[in-house]
């Protein structure tokens, strides 16, 4: 699979919402991860199927028996972020055991500003070569564990003492994937794939939405590749096909092409609608991984931030520190480039037969 051209999209994708304007813990916005997540089942049906727990990917591959497929399922497993105070600072960090700290929102040790935060780590879980007559009529099923873990961050002064502590924690997840073919006419065939989220969760019905994202994949979307065949648009399919890709079920994701445009051996299956062959805007100087993102009105509303607010934004972590260093370093030209842009320009006939020239996308 060739993902040059798909990776800038798909991370666009992948931190969709790790961070939304005003970009600081202290003015909340009301839900991070608003797209793509897959909760723990027992979460899920405690909010009466509100917040799901699995996907499904189906679409359609012009090949043979013998065509390869490879699937990648990518998505961000949360940390939890706690500062951590000590009263008195600690001289030296000790050789053994955790040292006892008392939680706090923020800290400011010397002129850094550390908050209590959500961090994310990407994930991808890849399967490889799988023939279509190894799965055609008989799922192939795999379990997949992401081990919990704890660990902590000595945060030093001036003056060299511990006057504080990053402790940061993930928890365990159980993820399945399933995927399987069917054929659906002479070298055609269906393919589908399935994310679950089979994390156990005790008392569900009491666990918050934040717990609960702390054992889910979030943002999760799937990069297909295919070998010895071909992937058929399902927005555009050929006129044979149309009743066989509008028969195509897909739950939470929007299979579309991806790459190159006019190449058919990568497809995207994003929590995002998207039209085939997504790319990011050229105009666009980086991620601002806000939903919706308009990346003139957000750029300049980062530009009138006072420094204490610019403060608070780099305290939250390297993303939102990176974010905010471009932006004060945008030029003149950079920000007009932003303001605004054509595409796809195409003649339309006007009144009277008149031909003039409008845009579409």
């Amino acid at each position: 699979m060739n993902r040059t051209l798909v990776d800038r999209i798909a991370d666009a994708i992948l931190y969709e919402g790790y961070i939304l304007y005003p970009y600081r813990p202290s003015v909340k916005n009301r839900q991070r991860w608003t797209f793509g997540g897959l909760y723990p089942e027992a979460y899920s049906r405690a909010q009466a199927g509100a917040d799901a727990s699995g996907n499904q990917t189906e679409c359609l591959i012009h090949g043979s028996e013998a065509t390869t497929v490879e699937a990648v399922v990518r998505f961000l497993h949360l940390t939890a972020r706690v500062v951590g105070a000590f009263d008195p600072p600690l001289t030296e960090w000790p050789a053994e055991g955790a040292p006892s700290y008392r939680a706090v929102e923020a800290l400011r040790i010397g002129d850094r500003l550390f908050q209590t935060w959500q961090e994310a780590e990407a994930r991808e879980i890849a399967w490889c070569g799988l023939e279509l007559k190894n799965i055609l009529e008989r799922p192939h099923r795999q379990e997949f564990t992401l081990p919990g873990r704890s660990w902590l961050e000595p945060l030093r002064g001036p003056d060299g003492k511990v006057a504080g502590v990053l402790a940061r924690e993930q928890q365990e997840i159980n993820e399945e994937i399933e995927i399987a073919a069917a054929a659906v006419d002479d070298g055609l065939f269906r393919l589908t794939l399935r994310v679950l989220n089979r994390t156990p969760l005790h008392d569900a019905g009491r666990v918050s939405r934040d717990d609960a994202l702390l054992r889910s994949l979030v943002s999760t979307h799937v990069l297909l590749g295919v070998r010895d065949g071909e992937f058929v648009s399902l927005l555009e399919p050929p006129e044979e096909w149309r009743e066989a890709a509008a028969g195509c079920r897909n739950v939470g994701v929007w299979p579309v092409l991806a790459g190159e445009e006019g190449s058919k051996d990568v497809m995207l299956s994003s929590p995002i609608i998207l039209y085939d062959y997504p790319q990011v805007a050229p105009e666009s100087p980086g991620d601002l991984f806000d939903g919706g993102e308009i990346d003139e009105i957000l750029t300049l509303r980062i530009l009138t931030l006072t420094d204490e607010e610019k403060g608070a934004m780099a305290a939250v972590d390297g993303r939102a520190r990176e974010l905010l260093a471009r932006t004060e370093a945008l030029g003149g030209e950079d920000m007009s480039r932003l303001h605004s842009a054509m595409r796809h320009l195409r003649p339309i006939e006007g009144e009277n037969g008149h031909e003039g020239v409008g845009s579409r996308g």
